[in-house]
């Protein structure tokens, strides 16, 4: 990507970060209607999404499902510029409640689960704000969006490690030093430390890391997403415990727990979900 369309994309989220939030949340509705009302990519992948996961749902109650989670997109793509292009204790304003956090004292290790569910960027920036946390994140192809990104992930107590052997090999420092670290667990990392597990019903690849990690550690798993609240009155930071550790102490038993608790996060709001990623793009041709 040349540098002068990284600039403009720098100016763009700036722009949305100075900007309030209803205002944010409106303009990025009018992005989730844009990519709806005109057969978009975007729709392609939700509606195929949703059609697998949610059969017993009719054609217009999954089209109304598939606006709904479209409008979500597009304010997870407005609010980035509001994330990111704000520092940690203006992000912290705009979560009005905050459930569990006593769950995060702790005698074990404790790793966070983090799915792609509601603004799963401030998870980690709020919690940071509490306790040192060590982060696992996707590299970017492009170079420059990439430094972007990490210069405005990585602040203060948040640090961020690539998805790959470093990555690991710095998640288990930090568990050494009874430090939280965080993964999401949710996205399909290709045939390296992944194994076939069902999500709704569909196999799908699904990472193996955050339960060898907790087996290994003997580790307390604490599942974290932030609900976006409606008509823009900002977020709610939840965190619960949760087993994902099989009495079989088989590692396909214990992938399948994990993705069946997100799974259980995920209908209680199913339109905050990320569907317009290839979750099962591994299994199906999208």
């Amino acid at each position: 990507m040349k540098p002068r369309k990284v600039r403009m994309i720098r100016f763009i989220l700036w722009i949305f970060s100075i900007i309030p939030l209803k205002l944010n949340h409106f303009i990025g509705t009018v992005i989730g209607q844009y990519l709806y009302l005109t057969k978009s990519n975007s729709r392609a992948i939700v509606s195929k999404n949703i059609q697998l996961c949610f059969p017993g749902l009719n054609s217009k109650q999954q089209q109304i499902l598939i606006r709904k989670s479209l409008i979500e997109s597009g304010k997870g793509l407005s609010e980035s510029g509001f994330i990111w292009f704000k520092n940690f204790d203006d992000n912290v304003k705009y979560v009005t409640k905050t459930l569990g956090i006593q769950h995060l004292r702790s005698n074990k290790a404790v790793i966070l689960l983090v799915p792609h569910f509601g603004c799963w960027e401030l998870v980690a920036r709020m919690i940071s704000l509490t306790k040192p946390v060590t982060f696992m994140y996707k590299i970017l192809k492009n170079k420059q969006q990439n430094r972007l990104l990490l210069s405005k992930r990585e602040q203060g107590d948040l640090l961020m490690v690539p998805a790959n052997k470093k990555g690991v090999i710095k998640l288990q420092r930090a568990i050494n030093k009874k430090q939280l670290i965080a993964i999401l667990p949710d996205q399909d990392p290709g045939e390296m430390g992944s194994i076939l597990a069902p999500f709704f019903s569909q196999d799908t690849r699904t990472m193996t890391l955050l339960v060898r990690l907790t087996r290994k550690n003997n580790a307390q798993v604490i599942m974290a997403w932030t609900k976006r609240l409606p008509n823009a009155k900002g977020y709610e930071l939840n965190l619960k415990p949760v087993q994902i550790l099989s009495d079989t102490n088989i590692l396909g038993d214990d992938v399948s727990l994990m993705n069946k608790v997100i799974e259980d996060l995920v209908t209680t709001q199913p339109e905050q979900y990320l569907w317009n990623y290839k979750r099962f793009k591994s299994v199906i041709k999208y």
